[in-house]
């Protein structure tokens, strides 16, 4: 059961990490010196572990209510929120015998890539101090990252999972659409809306996702050689990045593919946003971050013609996509183009090509696979990102660990 420990200190003080900081993700990352992590920025509410066993410390986005345990959704107006039900997905883990470490830190209302908000303060890159840990579950990378939890509950509606694994060197994996409940967290854009397990392999993503969905049951290894691969995006990638991901298109023999980007959906997304934010926001504009402010202002203005366009054109992409990945087991891109961007640049210059191979399979409610793989640029880590067909969750996972173990050995 999640119990609270204290009212947290929004203060920036820090706690000194010396776990396996600088060996995170090994041989896919750099060799890190630890330094003063602000654990109270990667925990909105620490919760002690007592009774939790090796691999079962479990850290849970601060968008998921715990019963007793205050929960913000990132946010001022709930800073002192403290709900009466848990969610579905956290008992789940909870039954399991995952025991919660600590409510981690979100950008706010999960509307974002830099877990950056003038209220709980910048989530940490434990890897690198002067880069975003990426976002929106950002606490929740930046935990396995550090050593302070061995699996994490996320929630990805764009690359809200991938990207923050991708910036810390650590595995995450948005599930097939609705395969994880999401009853008891706070929405952003429900259609868009997945729930999956975070963790520092691919082996603890499965055993989470495990707990998460009754009946789940992991496939045996696959080889190589039998994986069906197609590659696509590499071009859009930072050459070091680019790369990485080309060797395990290597290992894969995975074949080109000209794979389209969707037709803008934004207005979609932003009207299903909308729905969510519109009375909170009539009765509370002057609590929300300006960052998340402005866009519930533009999402205020979605008409529902825009958003009955916008639906078209995404279940357009859907049936084109399933065509051409048909012939395929594992569709093979970048997570991102470029690794964890500096957290000086804000969010504003850096979004668009953040999200730009991630939401894609938002909005086919694909599964997808973020895998680190490699030293890019920086020094910095380099993730892959693995796609399958809806419903192939199981295979999936099982390529990226056959392709984990391959990139761990050299073979």
């Amino acid at each position: 059961m999640i119990q609270p420990i204290a009212p947290v200190n929004t203060g920036m003080e820090a706690k000194v990490i010396h776990s396996d900081v600088d060996t995170v993700s090994r041989p896919y990352t750099a060799v890190h010196e630890p330094y003063h992590l602000p654990v109270r920025r990667v925990f909105i509410t620490e919760t002690p572990d007592v009774g939790a066993v090796p691999g079962r410390r479990l850290a849970v986005k601060d968008l998921f209510d715990t019963a007793g345990v205050r929960t913000t959704y990132g946010s001022a107006i709930f800073a002192e929120h403290v709900p009466t039900v848990t969610a579905a997905a956290v008992v789940a883990a909870q039954d399991a015998g995952y025991v919660s470490v600590g409510k981690a830190n979100l950008h706010e209302f999960a509307w974002g890539i830099t877990s950056d908000t003038p209220h709980f303060g910048a989530v940490p890159n434990p890897l690198a101090p002067d880069r975003i840990a990426g976002g929106s579950s950002g606490g929740c990378a930046a935990a396995l990252a550090a050593g302070l939890a061995d699996v994490a509950l996320g929630t990805d509606s764009g690359g809200s999972i991938r990207i923050p694994s991708a910036c810390c060197g650590t595995t995450g994996f948005k599930p097939t659409h609705g395969l994880v409940p999401l009853d008891g967290c706070w929405p952003l854009a429900p259609s868009w809306d997945h729930a999956g397990p975070m963790a520092r392999d691919v082996a603890g993503c499965e055993a989470l996702l495990a707990a998460l969905v009754p009946g789940y049951r992991p496939v045996a290894d696959v080889a190589l050689a039998d994986v069906r691969a197609a590659v696509a995006w590499t071009g859009h990638a930072d050459p070091l990045v680019r790369a990485r991901v080309e060797e395990v298109a290597r290992l894969l023999g995975a074949q080109p593919l000209e794979l389209p980007f969707p037709d803008d959906a934004y207005d979609l997304f932003a009207g299903e946003a909308a729905a969510v934010h519109r009375e909170l926001f009539a009765a509370h504009a002057d609590r929300y971050s300006e960052n998340v402010a402005a866009k519930v202002r533009r999402a205020l203005s979605v008409t529902p013609e825009a958003m009955a366009a916008d639906a078209a054109r995404r279940e357009r992409y859907r049936e084109r996509t399933a065509a051409l990945l048909a012939p395929y087991d594992v569709l093979l891109t970048p997570t991102m183009a470029m690794v964890a961007p500096p957290a000086a640049a804000g969010e504003a210059p850096i979004r668009a090509r953040a999200l730009s191979l991630t939401y894609p399979f938002n909005a086919t409610g694909a599964p997808a696979l973020a895998l680190p793989c490699g030293t890019a640029e920086h020094g910095l880590p380099a993730s892959a990102q693995l796609v399958g067909a809806p419903g192939t969750d199981a295979l999936v996972l099982a390529v990226g660990r056959t392709v984990e173990a391959a990139l761990r050995t050299g073979r």
